[in-house]
């Protein structure tokens, strides 16, 4: 229904719009005023649809405007819009009636300069990457069965509901412990560290149930909802943790500090838990591969053993047959052996009693000869061994004769003496003796003990 102008008065009503009416005389009022307009601020939430048709956000400190980009404008762009991007726009200001929105139909796109926000975000990432915090030699693997998982996000969160989801579908038996925090404002980054250094404690003390990983999530949004990520002493945080963290924050699109010094990025929340947990199934799936691997070995090791014990035993063929053959080689060895010892002991004796016949015709010849030289020797021996016996008991009677005419007591018998000192020493001379001195004198029938009292010299 189109509504009637008339001239205003006090008497009469105001007029009462239709609400498409309404937009569209709204939307024909920006269209004569403003259009065609330029407009200069900063990118959030920049999406692009399967159609080719760009939506996001302008905004400023004062204000935000919703914009769309169609296709055929956005294939003109010479780059690709990115979170907190300055740009300038130009376009044409209209109302979606559908909704009653306010939003710009951008027709060119053109860089300002970043956003304030995405400088410092900037500023923060070569810092810490200068640090070494993002070198890919400080990242730890995530452990492939751990005992429990750690949870930070917030409790009202979307997120939690999705990991929660994922961890019980996937690894119902591992334990979760959830340190709740808010994700979003300007006391976040704090209860982010809070939080996260709870989990480090009680992984530290290895209190029930234990912690051998972290997830730090949180849902998608604007570069401003996600800025608590951003922050440094979150980062370092992150950096300081005993066990693996995975950072799981916003869409694929979207990257925060937090996603570089974590140990693993994963692009969703929900892809932060699969990350974590290898689902059951699988494991079950490799164990019952390994039994049937084990099986097959063991069957076609047992297969491999049966046919060598049969090749061996078509080799050895009835044992009662081998038995029966060695049985009888036995007894033709026992008889020859028997044959050969009877013919060796006949031709031994027939050696024997040759040997005993030539013995007395070959021995007694030499024997005769030899006592008959035997006895001519012996009558000559005793002679010739006579003569030197007497010749030396002659010599040994004058030698004894000789030896008794030197016998000292013989000289003694005639009337000499034999003198000597105390000392023993011998006294042949009056020179060698001095008066009052004591001596001993050897006679032939003994010793007298006298003193010399005076001393005559020739």
């Amino acid at each position: 229904m189109n509504p009637e102008f008339s001239s205003p008065g006090p008497d009469l009503a105001r007029p009462v719009w239709a609400v498409g009416a309404l937009v569209r005389a709204v939307a024909d009022a920006l269209q004569a005023r403003f259009n065609p307009v330029a407009v200069r601020g900063e990118v959030s939430g920049f999406s692009r649809a399967a159609s080719g048709h760009c939506y996001f956000t302008l905004k400023d400190a004062a204000g935000q405007l919703r914009c769309a980009m169609f296709r055929r404008n956005a294939a003109l762009l010479d780059f690709a819009p990115r979170e907190g991007d300055q740009v300038e726009l130009r376009g044409r200001l209209s109302v979606y009636e559908a909704r009653g929105d306010l939003q710009l139909v951008v027709e060119s796109m053109a860089r300002a300069g970043q956003g304030q926000l995405f400088e410092q975000f900037l500023r923060l990432k070569a810092k810490l990457e200068a640090e070494g915090l993002f070198d890919a030699g400080r990242k730890r693997a995530l452990p492939a069965m751990p005992r429990g998982i750690g949870i930070v996000t917030s409790l009202g969160a979307a997120a939690l509901h999705d990991v929660l989801t994922a961890l019980a579908r996937r690894v119902p038996h591992i334990p979760v412990l959830l340190a709740p925090a808010p994700v979003q404002g300007a006391g976040a980054p704090q209860a982010l560290c809070n939080a996260l250094s709870n989990l480090y404690l009680h992984a530290q003390a290895g209190s029930a149930p234990a912690v051998d990983l972290i997830l730090l999530v949180r849902g998608g949004g604007s570069i401003e909802d996600l800025w608590a990520f951003n922050d440094e002493h979150l980062a370092r945080t992150i950096v300081a943790s005993p066990v693996p963290v995975v950072s799981g924050v916003g869409h694929e699109t979207d990257f925060t500090i937090a996603d570089f010094v974590a140990d693993v990025r994963a692009p969703t929340p929900t892809a932060a838990a699969e990350l974590a947990s290898a689902p059951r199934a699988q494991w079950l799936g490799a164990l019952d591969e390994q039994r049937q691997r084990l099986q097959r070995a063991v069957q076609g090791r047992l297969d491999a053993e049966g046919q060598r014990l049969d090749r061996w035993t078509a080799r050895l063929g009835r044992p009662s047959g081998a038995v029966a053959a060695e049985q009888l080689r036995l007894a033709r060895l026992a008889q020859r052996l028997e044959h050969a010892q009877a013919w060796r002991g006949q031709q031994e004796r027939a050696r024997l009693q040759g040997l005993a016949e030539r013995l007395p015709r070959s021995v007694a010849p030499p024997l005769a000869a030899a006592r008959l030289r035997l006895e001519h020797l012996s009558a000559r021996w005793r002679p010739a061994t006579q003569r030197p016996l007497d010749a030396a008991h002659e010599r040994l009677e004058r030698a004894r004769l000789r030896l008794a005419l030197l016998d000292p007591r013989l000289v003694l018998a005639r009337g000499y003496a034999w003198l000597q000192d105390d000392a023993g020493r011998p006294v042949t001379r009056v020179a060698d003796a001095r008066t009052g001195q004591a001596l001993r004198a050897t006679l032939a029938d003994g010793q007298l003990d006298m003193t010399v009292a005076q001393r005559h010299l020739r």
